[in-house]
């Protein structure tokens, strides 16, 4: 991953999140993205309580999809991880879906049950991801999988993908929990991300980002860098809303160029 141009500035003390490309060991590394996972959990299964059958068809933040969508996603993502995770323990590949059609269609057909199986089906997936890094070593943590975009990634990763997916997703449901709701560290961490995968793109317009982050710290980031790139500046929350499109950039300074989809 081509590493994004990052400068920071630390007026206090705090406790952040190892950036995409830590120097920890992959069981240091794992151990901290399940801890955040379970965070990011907490507040997911909290929202998830709070959505009676009605509001659950309601539309979420992502086109074409209700909140039924999301959360049958959300489940459907934590058994691909565990099958990623099944493929590092034990070196027989398991894909992480069958094919995109397949994935596709699970979604599909699971948004349209009743709200306790909803409710049941979530807890049961994250129950077995968690489950599932519990089975985990040393040297399977160092082991390569694929995900279904055809990316190599080692799985000391998977419970990050799986922090980022319960964080943007549980934001995705509109159900009260907003990227400012989010433990301390967790939007850095995400902007750390995005704008990292931002840099592989080559249809990213150049802008800088000047950040102010919740415990008073400011950084800045530069998304495919150029002279005189125009800067976007503002709170951390709304950054991280416009740069993956579940927000506009209402309130946020400078002149905001149009962005690609991020997913």
């Amino acid at each position: 991953m081509t590493e994004p141009r990052v400068s920071q500035q630390t007026t206090t003390p705090h406790d952040s999140l190892p950036g995409p490309r830590s120097a920890l060991s992959a069981t240091d590394y794992a151990e901290l993205g399940i801890a955040a996972a379970r965070q990011t959990t907490a507040l997911l299964t909290s929202a998830v309580d709070g959505i009676d059958d009605i509001a659950m068809r309601r539309p979420s933040l992502l086109p074409g999809w209700t909140r039924a969508h999301v959360v049958t996603h959300l489940a459907r993502n934590a058994d691909a991880l565990v099958n990623l995770l099944t493929w590092a323990r034990t070196g027989v590949e398991h894909p992480m879906y069958a094919s995109r059609a397949d994935r596709d269609a699970d979604i599909e057909e699971g948004a349209h049950r009743i709200l306790q199986v909803l409710r049941e089906d979530l807890t049961a997936a994250v129950e077995r991801f968690f489950e599932s890094v519990t089975h985990m070593d040393d040297i399977s943590w160092g082991k390569s999988v694929t995900l279904a975009t055809g990316r190599q990634i080692t799985a000391c990763e998977v419970p990050w993908l799986r922090w980022q997916e319960t964080a943007v997703h549980t934001v995705d449901l509109d159900a009260g929990v907003g990227f400012a709701d989010l433990p301390d560290g967790h939007v850095e961490r995400l902007l750390d991300q995005i704008v990292g995968e931002f840099a592989q793109r080559t249809d990213v317009p150049p802008v800088r980002l000047r950040v102010d982050l919740a415990d008073g710290r400011q950084r800045d980031w530069e998304l495919a860098a150029a002279k005189d790139s125009p800067g976007v500046g503002g709170p951390a929350p709304t950054v991280l809303a416009w740069l993956i499109g579940r927000g506009d950039g209402t309130g946020l300074a400078g002149d905001l160029p149009a962005l690609p989809a991020w997913l």
